[in-house]
């Protein structure tokens, strides 16, 4: 045990330590503890490693960092390297080669991977010498959880590479499991023979672990359109009731769309005669074709992955990278029922999708509500509308649905006498409402600000009536809105954090927790902007400083965004 006084220098530092801090005193330590930790490695061991990873994020590229410090110590060069960045004609070249990738939507890589993933899908080399291990994170509420490693981890083994170790698995919370991966890659390089794994050209499903989510039975109760007549845009509140429900300001609410009964009527029309009500097997379990298409099946914006096996089943050569069942059987047809029926095994499940909540539990006690946006968008020509989005705003109250909660440890309310100062246009005002909500029934006495923006005044003041009634009692401190289209100049939250600037900067050096949520590009990237100027120019420091002060933001939760 240590002694005093370093156990209670040990102890002041843990206390003030934010998730980040924690995680990477966990690998400091695991480093300085690891095998051959001399500063060489042992003789014939590895000397040189690429690790490359795949982010939304910033997780993977945290974990990557974490890696090449630890691997140092061990006398192993570490090079780091995003995948967007990474070039693809060095991959033949590569020996050892580490891949810590995310998931991200329906199975589907970090955009910035996407290049790399694509390219060890449809380009036919080998990786004869290639030793390799891939790291996976994931969310298992998603039913094609690490999907997008696990395609890396097959793809390579297929294409003659070794494993170093078995693929690993993680969950949200996934620092256990990543310095356990971490800890078994380095003992492996530091071995003379660093042996490859051997395993057959799957690799083998790890025990999927429990997904901690309690699901719910759920009716709606309400389901509006916020936006007045008039308006360019449509953004359902909506409200359900179910019994014992847990949640947290600042939580997701999650659930599984069902598919328009016009796509799967028109997906059997196309079938080559199969019945809907014919029982088949999908993923060990029993469904009738049309309950399958229904509801387990993802059948809009299939993946490139998906549409190659498809091709390859059917012998067509497919040209295009983006379909919907319905019009890819339209233009390449099965060939019979049974082939149709073999099509079915190749897709993947319906994704969950996610929505920050909008209410508070000691407000809306027994209820959840959120906030969708309708989704529309044009391909080749045809206005298409978003899965979700669209099966959620046609909910009539009295539905009965199912339904989960997803945690957001990194989105929480500070204590009550802190300030806060929040950020969110358009539906980016979901966990404000519930942070609003839950202070005013908690009678929190720290200051709030928020920034809102949205086109119209008139018709996109998302619950306007709840906002001025917070101003009124003093429950809101500031408002300040910004409705780009109300005037010649478009004017966004930003400009209107810019106006504001000296006070913000006030708030935020007295110790204000900042909350971003909304859309992730541009908005977030301009606000994010916007701070490092108010902090550079207002706290009168270098652009470095002003860096080097966000990020102390960040790692002490004062800064905490949910982008999307």
């Amino acid at each position: 045990m240590l002694a005093e006084p370093k156990l209670t220098q040990f102890l002041n530092l843990l206390k003030d330590a934010s998730p980040e801090d924690v995680a990477w005193i966990k690998g400091y330590l695991a480093g300085l503890t690891a095998p051959a930790a001399t500063g060489a490695a042992p003789v014939g061991g590895v000397h040189k490693v690429t690790i490359a990873y795949g982010t939304e994020t910033g997780n993977s590229k945290r974990l990557a960092a974490d890696f090449a410090a630890r691997a140092k110590k061990t006398g192993i060069h570490a090079r780091v390297v995003n995948l967007e960045q990474y070039r693809l004609t060095d991959l033949p070249k590569e020996e050892y080669f580490l891949t810590i990738i995310s998931t991200q939507g329906e199975g589907e890589p970090p955009e910035s991977a996407k290049k790399f993933y694509d390219h060890l899908h449809n380009n036919g080399f080998k990786l004869d010498k290639l030793k390799y291990s891939v790291l996976a994170l994931g969310d298992t509420s998603y039913p094609l959880f690490c999907k997008a490693g696990e395609d890396i981890d097959e793809q390579f083994q297929r294409l003659g590479g070794s494993r170093i170790a078995e693929i690993r698995r993680c969950d949200v919370e996934y620092d256990d499991d990543a310095s356990q991966w971490i800890n078994t890659i380095l003992d492996k390089l530091s071995t003379a023979a660093a042996e490859p794994v051997t395993a057959g050209v799957t690799a083998p499903a790890a025990e999927k672990k429990s997904t901690g989510k309690k699901s719910y039975t759920g009716t709606v109760i309400s389901n509006v359109d916020l936006n007045d007549r008039g308006s360019n845009k449509a953004t359902y509140h909506i409200e359900i009731a179910a019994d014992d429900v847990e949640y947290e300001p600042g939580d997701a609410f999650g659930i599984v769309p069902e598919n328009p009964v016009t796509a799967v009527e028109k997906i059997l029309s196309l079938s080559g005669g199969t019945l809907p009500d014919r029982v088949i097997t999908y993923k060990n379990e029993s469904y009738t074709i049309g309950d399958l298409l229904r509801y387990k099946l993802n059948i809009s914006h299939l993946i490139t992955p998906v549409i190659k096996r498809y091709a390859d089943l059917t012998g067509k050569t497919i040209t295009a990278t983006k379909y919907d069942l319905p019009d890819l059987l339209q233009a390449h047809p099965v060939k019979d029922t049974e082939q149709f029926v073999s099509m079915l095994g190749m897709l993947n499940p319906i994704a969950p999708r996610l929505y920050t909540m909008s209410s508070s539990p000691a407000a809306h006690g027994g209820e959840v509500h959120t906030i969708v946006a309708k989704d529309s968008f044009t391909v080749d020509g045809r206005t298409k509308l978003g899965l979700c989005s669209n099966f959620l705003g046609a909910l009539p109250e009295g539905t009965t649905v199912n339904f989960f909660v997803q945690k957001n440890k990194r989105f929480r309310l500070p204590a009550p006498e802190r300030d806060i100062i929040m950020i969110g246009p358009g539906t980016g005002i979901a966990p404000f409402r519930s942070f609003l909500a839950e202070r005013d029934a908690t009678d929190a006495k720290g200051r709030n600000w928020l920034f809102f923006g949205e086109q119209h005044f008139a018709t996109d003041f998302l619950y306007q009536t709840e906002l001025q009634t917070w101003f009124e009692t003093g429950v809101l401190t500031k408002i300040s809105l910004a409705f780009s289209r109300d005037q010649p100049e478009k004017i966004y939250v930003q400009h209107r954090m810019w106006e504001h600037a000296d006070e913000l900067y006030q708030w935020i050096a007295g110790g204000a927790h900042v909350y971003l949520c909304g859309k992730k590009d541009p908005m977030s990237t301009d606000v994010e902007e916007t701070l490092l100027k108010i902090i550079e120019t207002k706290g009168e420091k270098t652009p470095e400083a002003a860096v080097d002060y966000f990020q102390q933001m960040k790692n002490e939760g004062k800064f905490s965004e949910d982008v999307y």
